[in-house]
């Protein structure tokens, strides 16, 4: 089958509204193998924070893109694009369907859609990172709410890195820094993407169901070995939802409730904004996360036939 005829399916939607179960499902039935697109499960360690699945629970199926880096280092968002374009193609070549699943909607778009990546100019960059370090990631991101209320509503505020990448851009430019982001357009021919939908009160349900499972799996022992690599220093592993919590509690800074609460807090707000750039593309195929053989679904509209029942 020729490279171009086989399809890349991509599963998006809300963080535990079970997209890893669904991509499993999928590469089981369509032959397919798992191109990770979650920014953080690309870091060594970093396993019960991020819901990485064991490598017992995978069912043999190949997953690319996971385990890449320690903590340490940082992968930009044009890193993330080669490397998983590259693997896209190697699963292509041996024509099996490559399936992609992950909690980074950036990340997806800028694999599956047409995204040009601004320069970066070495004097800006440092000037504002001296910036962020001095005033804090709140003063920055109102800068850029003021700037560009798009790109502002798309990143966390307390997300300092991206924060100042997008005023980097802004200056370097001229241009809103949202007016980089992808296209809705394909430079991936054959892309099909597959959304999942949950009602608010059952995703916020298995949130707080999955935070509790975290802290049973060792999510506190996980981040004390983390720390003793120095996660606090590191400039993206720390921003990892749940793992600055749990640092917190380490610390005596929080209580072990306070510390649930605030990671369930932050996995909902980030579900938002999944929610927030799914629900711009009209090229998503949309199901129930609880729909009867929700994987025959699935495939059967990826086929162009409609859906049993």
């Amino acid at each position: 089958m020729p490279v171009h005829a086989t399809p890349v399916v991509a599963v998006v939607g809300p963080t535990a509204a079970g997209k890893t179960a669904l991509s499993l499902d999928l590469a089981e039935r369509l032959d397919g193998e798992v191109v990770n697109t979650d920014a953080m499960q690309v870091y060594r360690g970093m396993d019960i924070g991020t819901a990485k699945l064991p490598l017992a629970e995978r069912r043999g199926i190949p997953h690319h893109l996971i385990d890449l880096m320690e903590i340490d280092e940082v992968a930009s968002v044009a890193d993330f694009q080669r490397l998983a374009r590259h693997a896209i193609d190697d699963i292509r070549s041996r024509g099996r369907v490559p399936i992609l699943v992950g909690g980074s909607a950036l990340y997806t778009r800028a694999v599956l859609d047409h995204f040009e990546f601004p320069g970066t100019d070495a004097a800006i960059r440092a000037r504002l990172e001296a910036e962020l370090e001095a005033v804090g990631s709140g003063v920055l991101h109102e800068r850029l709410a003021a700037l560009d209320p798009a790109a502002a509503a798309g990143i966390l505020a307390s997300n300092g890195r991206r924060i100042v990448r997008a005023l980097e851009v802004i200056e370097l430019t001229g241009q809103p820094f949202s007016a980089t982001l992808p296209t809705l357009e394909y430079a991936v021919p054959g892309a099909l993407q597959v959304g999942l939908r949950i009602d608010r009160p059952t995703l916020h349900e298995r949130i707080a169901l999955r935070v509790e499972l975290m802290w049973e799996q060792g999510l506190v022992a996980e981040v004390e070995a983390l720390m003793a690599r120095g996660l606090e220093a590191t400039r993206t592993a720390i921003k990892a939802i749940g793992y600055p919590e749990a640092v917190a509690f380490i610390k005596g800074e929080l209580t072990e409730a306070e510390s649930k609460e605030r990671i369930v807090i932050a996995t909902r707000r980030f579900a938002r904004r999944q929610e927030q750039w799914t629900s711009r593309d009209p090229r998503i195929h949309w199901f129930d996360w609880d729909a009867p053989d929700l994987c025959g679904r699935v495939v059967a509209a990826l086929e162009g036939s409609p859906p049993p029942g």
